[in-house]
């Protein structure tokens, strides 16, 4: 089957090229001229590990193009996906959909014969409807459906999640449609992965509320985390105990500075949004954004505690910026809250992070970046542990410690522990949920 792809960013070129190790014929398409240039060349424009690799096989095998084209890409096409931004509008927090709605006026405007229009966008309840609107009034006479076929891909897994999902979710409102979707998702059906066919607002209400149920784990357990800090629990242990409950399970509790990334701050303030224009508030919701605004806060306190109240003047290594390990996304990243504020507060500021520089020099033009973590401890005052790269997580401490101004280390993902950092030669350490301070009198 031939597939059109709108949008090489994440969602779209990751899908793309996935459908294409399918078997199918797909074109992706984007109006960025030096994007597709650098596709064409063999350059990904983003890290994904592997995505390199099967990028460059099924362009080999002629079945992955790209271009800037969509009148071609569309030329013999049964379906064309509109994955594009939909980043949170400026002001109200909805879910701008400007792009998307370009999108299928495009389409309303160059197809021919019949396709199925899939939006792989996360976008509010009723977009769908509103994508069918448009296509209709710009082209009365298309023969088209849509359909919604929400993204689950985790960043830095985002191969293996297409290549074997939890679930593939799939909005309809015709046969025809469904036939279509299980044409192209029929490699995975053959091997009982589950998919979930239902009507559009179901599809699109599944991805949203999906999102903020995982945004909301990862708030509960960083606020567990803060109140073992004032009672004395280990929310290692808390997390262990609980996650063994298989009504909880043990995902996503993790406590550690706040969520961030492309997904998880956006459709929870999109989720919100749409419950109040419904009259229905998202109460729980709209207290997790709060909730992790105030704990990327409360990871800038630690810092400043831990340096006697005041960071001017001090060499500060940061290990980590990106929002995750395994991905370059900078997106709401708790480093872009922590980051200036101890830049503002007078600090110098140095940086090692994996893949973190290629957006980082941009969004953080006033830190020193370096490539080795002992080398951005050399003489500073506190190293501060932000993101959970491999590549931090069997630090030799005492090599680190040995090479500071101040042996002091502020652990924001809980990789090493109190007894670590003392027997490493750590003059202070802290942590998340646990006591974390050492002293030489303990």
């Amino acid at each position: 089957m031939k597939i059109a792809m709108i949008g090489t960013g994440y969602v779209g070129l990751v899908s793309g090229v996935c459908f294409s190790d399918f078997g199918h014929d797909v074109v992706c398409v984007d109006k960025d001229a030096t994007k597709i240039e650098n596709l064409n060349a063999g350059k990904v424009p983003i890290y994904e590990p592997g995505l390199d690799v099967l990028m460059a096989k099924n362009v080999d095998a002629g079945r992955l193009s790209f271009t800037l084209d969509l009148a071609s890409a569309l030329d013999g096409a049964e379906a064309v996906f509109i994955a594009v931004g939909t980043p949170t509008r400026r002001g109200d927090g909805h879910a701008d959909l400007s792009y998307v709605m370009a999108a299928a006026e495009e389409i309303a405007s160059l197809a021919k014969d019949y396709l199925v229009v899939v939006t792989k966008s996360t976008v509010p309840v009723g977009t769908n409807r509103q994508v069918k609107q448009t296509i209709r009034k710009a082209n009365p006479n298309l023969n088209f459906d849509v359909a919604s076929n929400p993204e689950f891909l985790r960043e830095g897994a985002a191969i293996e999640d297409f290549m074997k999902p939890d679930r593939v979710v799939v909005g309809v409102q015709s046969d025809r449609a469904a036939d279509v979707m299980a044409d192209i998702y029929r490699p995975l059906f053959l091997r009982d992965f589950p998919i979930v066919v239902t009507d559009l607002e179901s599809a699109e209400m599944i991805k949203y509320a999906a999102n903020a149920f995982l945004a909301t784990k990862i708030t509960f357990i960083n606020e567990i985390a803060a109140l073992c800090e004032r009672v004395g629990a280990d929310i290692k242990q808390v997390s262990k105990g609980m996650g063994m409950d298989n009504r909880i399970g043990n995902k996503f509790l993790h406590a550690g500075p706040g969520y961030g990334g492309s997904c998880f701050p956006k459709d929870t303030q999109a989720l919100a949004r749409i419950g109040q224009e419904h009259a229905m508030p998202m109460q729980i919701t709209e207290t997790v954004i709060k909730v992790n605004d105030e704990m990327k806060r409360r990871m800038i306190d630690k810092i400043f505690d831990l340096c006697d109240g005041k960071v001017n003047g001090k060499t500060v290594a940061v290990l980590g910026v990106t929002f995750k390990p395994n991905t370059d996304d900078m997106r709401d990243a708790p480093s872009l809250t922590i980051i200036p504020a101890l830049i503002g507060a007078g600090a110098k500021v140095r940086v090692c992070d994996p893949q973190g520089r290629h957006e980082g020099e941009a969004l953080l033009p006033s830190v020193n970046w370096i490539e080795d973590p002992y080398k951005a401890a050399q003489n500073a005052d506190i190293v501060v542990l932000l993101t959970e790269w491999n590549e931090f997580r069997a630090l030799n401490l005492k090599k680190l410690a040995n090479k500071m101004n101040t042996a002091t280390m502020a652990d924001l993902r809980n990789i090493y522990s109190p007894k670590d950092a003392k027997k490493a030669g750590f003059q202070a350490y802290t942590c998340i949920g646990r006591t974390g301070f050492v002293t030489e009198t303990e």
